[in-house]
């Protein structure tokens, strides 16, 4: 019995350790059958979103998403430090339990209750080791909770550095796409500087924007459920915005090089396909065509109007339809477990950037149209 416990802590402890060191310390995906990490985030994240059916409101329901990211990955810490309490608690059973707390009969228990206070260094002295054995085996307990200590302090800041310069290159995506962004958009917009290289230069912004996100969600696979501070962006989103318009370069716009969007696609197509794995996505071949032939008449002339023309012979669409065929169906599929709305190619809707909206916009309207008389009252709108 005593062998049997001693082999089971030392594969508990041996797997935790591995498992921290992998996700925190290497900072690359490494194959493995099983990881304590990808299971918990497995069996965590689909029970949360599922509670989302019941939310509404689009912004209630994207805040009540973005709890996940944080919380799960203090939930992972608390789950690495109960896993290597038990598991030197266990160990210190299999090894005979050499311990001496006066009066108190010495329980697996109480074992616990010894590994936990000495792996957070509370030190109350009530139960002291008495061999050799369990006097170094409380020593690295207590050197283990200094060092997961210093994995909580260093680890942390990492994730929000990370999320940080993701976002802001989403957050100047609003201006330059609209809100949420699109590729028609995009491209419009930039018509009127294309012959300065504008759209040559946003392109090769958005080849190392989307490499820094490939690299750092490989790394630290969390930040794929960090969601952004509006509800209508995502980085997703701002990936998939990208390889559209990159996409519809390549296909063929009159007077327009796609050398620039050749590098970004690569790139940008690149990060799609491996994060699809880090997110366990799998490919739907029922999934909706993001781009049907009425979308696309409608975005020939959308750029026509602003000068660009784009390609329409049976060539140039057979050519985006195999570029689309290159990531959609990851992009998507990325989507359906993450639970974000993939952005369209083109919007319906009347567009309206998130710069141009704000929690007083009605009152402020209302109040120069001589409708209210004060600016504490009205409704007030959700920027979020």
């Amino acid at each position: 019995m005593h062998s049997f416990a001693i082999i089971a802590a030392v594969v508990i402890i041996f797997a935790v350790l591995l498992d921290a060191f992998e996700t925190v310390v290497l900072p690359r995906r490494v194959q493995r059958n099983f990881r304590i990490t990808r299971w918990f985030y497995r069996n965590t994240w689909r029970p949360w979103a599922m509670l989302t059916s019941h939310i509404q409101s689009q912004t209630r329901r994207e805040a009540f998403l973005g709890y996940f990211g944080p919380l799960s990955m203090i939930a992972l810490l608390g789950l690495w430090a109960c896993g290597l309490i038990f598991g030197l608690a266990l160990l210190e059973y299999g090894s005979g339990a050499h311990l001496s707390a006066g009066n108190t009969p010495i329980t697996f228990g109480v074992l616990l209750y010894h590994s936990g206070e000495t792996f957070f260094t509370l030190g109350y002295g009530d139960i002291t080791p008495t061999s050799g054995f369990s006097r170094a085996l409380s020593v690295a307990e207590a050197g283990m909770g200094f060092a997961f200590l210093g994995v909580v302090i260093g680890y942390l800041p990492t994730i929000y550095t990370a999320f940080s310069r993701r976002e802001i290159e989403i957050s100047l995506l609003d201006a330059r796409a609209g809100s949420p962004p699109s590729a028609a958009e995009l491209l419009t917009r930039a018509a009127d500087t294309i012959d300065r290289g504008t759209l040559d230069l946003l392109f090769h912004d958005w080849k190392r924007w989307a490499a820094e996100v490939l690299e750092s969600h490989i790394s630290y696979p969390v930040l794929s459920f960090y969601r952004s501070q509006h509800s209508n962006q995502s980085w997703l989103g701002a990936l998939t915005v990208v390889l559209d318009a990159t996409a519809l370069v390549m296909a063929g716009i009159d007077g327009v090089n796609n050398e620039q969007a050749r590098r970004t696609f690569k790139i940008a197509r690149h990060a799609v396909v491996d994060l699809a794995q880090v997110v366990n996505a799998h490919y739907d071949p029922s999934a909706p065509d993001r781009l049907t032939p009425q979308d696309l008449a409608v975005l020939r002339a959308q750029l026509t109007d602003k000068g660009l023309r784009l390609k329409g012979d049976a060539d140039a669409d057979q050519r985006l339809a195999q570029l689309r065929a290159l990531y959609e169906p990851y992009v998507q599929g990325i989507a359906r477990n993450l639970f974000i709305s993939v952005p369209p190619w083109i919007r319906h809707d009347a567009i309206r950037d998130n710069w141009r909206s704000g929690p007083w916009e009605r009152i402020i309207q209302a109040q120069g149209l001589g409708k209210i008389a004060g600016t504490h009252h009205g409704t007030v709108d959700d920027h979020f």
